[in-house]
């Protein structure tokens, strides 16, 4: 079977016709458990309700998403190995900083929902869906961050010339914390019915600036003239 030409806008492009049926049948199952979870709860819901949903087997189901978590966090996961990729692949002669802020950067502008600033209502159903259910919560910080961190640090260690793991971790744990701080942000604003369109420039400006403390270290931050500090709603 013939592959199509790849193009952005097609995600099915180059695959074969079996595997885009085995995509759109993925697709089919995690759009009818979403649904079936945004209108009832996520542990009222049984897999052979979201089966029946998606006119598959539960068999099926378990085929392409071995655990009830994996129905919502599977999408998610595909990122966790993201920030070490672009670490990995950035270009010679550029700072792993630069990279990930450029890589942030074009993912906002594209409004990838990995950002956090996405105003679809089926990407704000997922969104609501694991800040209010304990398990995806927990599942989204220990297995995505933990694991992305993982990553991230074994590669810069791999690139570190004095072979330093501490430095590694740190470095880390602070280009990831920057990123998560900023799409926890984003997610927040979408939440409170905020248009991406319109945050977006905030969006831009958040990025640079954390990536450039991230850059250039906190130094003074946290010295205060004498003044006691206003407090705002973080």
């Amino acid at each position: 079977m013939a592959k199509r030409t790849a193009t952005p806008t097609d995600p099915d492009a180059g695959l074969g016709l079996r595997e885009r049926k085995k995509r759109q049948t993925a697709i089919r199952i995690y759009r009818s458990a979403i649904g079936l979870f945004t209108e009832r709860g996520f542990d009222e819901v049984s897999v052979a309700e979201i089966a029946a949903a998606a006119e598959v087997s539960k068999m099926t189901v378990f085929n392409y998403f071995p655990t009830k978590e994996d129905l919502v966090m599977a999408p998610m996961e595909h990122h966790t190995d993201e920030s070490a990729r672009v670490v990995r692949e950035r270009a010679p002669g550029t700072s792993v900083v630069a990279a990930l802020r450029g890589q942030f950067l074009a993912a906002l502008a594209e409004f990838d929902p990995a950002t956090g600033l996405n105003d679809e209502p089926f990407t704000l159903s997922v969104v609501r869906l694991i800040h209010r259910t304990p398990t995806l919560a927990l599942r989204a910080l220990t297995t995505v961050g933990h694991e992305s961190n993982r990553l991230l640090a074994a590669e810069l260690l791999l690139q570190d010339p004095e072979g330093d793991r501490i430095r590694a971790r740190v470095a880390a744990a602070q280009l990831l914390g920057a990123r998560m701080a900023l799409t926890s942000h984003n997610q927040d604003r979408m939440l409170a019915g905020e248009r991406a369109a319109d945050v977006l420039p905030e969006a831009l400006e958040n990025a640079r600036r954390a990536y450039d403390t991230v850059e250039h270290g906190l130094r003074d931050y946290g010295v205060w003239s004498g003044a006691a500090p206003a407090h705002p709603t973080a």
